[in-house]
């Protein structure tokens, strides 16, 4: 099973509306919740979420910044880290008990690099989240270096990782390389970061972040995608894809061009709003 989607909902023009979750649900079965990575969400929230969204919808949501080392300044949290998590667990706890949740999404920071103090720190995260499905995400290369990919592989497979396998801009060190291998039988994720080489690294333009993810995949890139994917699925039972190319308004179209080139239908969405005009 493939499901197509996109990171966030407030980002782009469906069906005439913007930022609406209901109009979301009519046009794709999952999605990535970004905003849980900001601040930690209350449950109101999520129950919310629950009620716009169909039965059978997906939510992949992204760990809180303190529990992936991005958090700058000091913990918010008196309790410490096990207050952090605990908070987490809690707030997305609605979501868990519908079935809708996907998995949470630990995304590491470019500086998070292969060592044995930050594979303690995912031996922890990992304790710490439970039985809840984790999937992780690197940011630096030496996670998949020659002599360490097969090794941080098997980590994540004897550990109940799923893999979140990135297509991004190839930019140095701060970047990681597309490696199509499964770590979890339930689900892998893939998520699409577009291939934006000149803003991927930060630089002290002002607009960084707003050109960071600008990018409009071409037919070709997509089609080579196709492929993948198919082989990807005969090794998991679920591939979560999720297009983040959103600075330009692209990861729509992209996602709706790759759902046609796998002849996909999803059943069971949201209803649309009837196009009056």
């Amino acid at each position: 099973m493939i499901n197509i989607g996109l990171a966030g909902w407030g980002d782009h023009e469906l069906g005439g509306s913007r930022g609406k979750l209901r109009e979301y649900g009519a046009h794709f079965p999952v999605v990535e919740v970004d905003t849980s990575f900001y601040a930690i969400q209350p449950e109101r929230n999520y129950m919310k979420w629950n009620q716009e969204t169909p039965e059978g919808f997906g939510f992949i949501i992204k760990a809180y910044q303190g529990m992936t080392g991005h958090l700058r300044g000091a913990n918010p949290f008196a309790g410490g880290i096990g207050e952090m998590f605990e908070t987490f667990l809690q707030s997305i706890r609605p979501v868990q008990e519908t079935g809708k949740l996907k998995t949470v999404l630990f995304q590491y920071p470019p500086w998070f690099d292969c060592s044995k103090a930050n594979v303690d720190v995912l031996r922890d995260a990992r304790e710490r989240m439970g039985d809840v499905p984790v999937a992780l995400e690197f940011r630096h290369q030496s996670w998949f270096k020659e002599d360490m990919q097969e090794k941080t592989l098997t980590f994540m497979k004897r550990e109940g990782w799923m893999h979140s396998i990135c297509d991004e801009p190839q930019a140095g060190v701060g970047s990681v390389p597309t490696v199509l291998e499964v770590t979890h039988p339930d689900m892998t994720m893939v998520r699409f970061h577009g291939r934006n080489v000149g803003g991927w690294v930060q630089n002290n333009e002002a607009n960084w972040r707003d050109v960071r993810y600008l990018y409009d995949y071409n037919q070709q890139e997509l089609l080579e995608w196709k492929d993948w994917l198919m082989q990807l699925q005969e090794k998991t039972r679920e591939v979560c894809v999720v297009f983040n190319n959103n600075s330009g308004g692209h990861a729509a179209g992209n996602a709706k061009q790759l759902m046609a080139m796998l002849g996909l239908d999803y059943e069971g969405l949201a209803p649309r709003q009837l196009d009056l005009f």
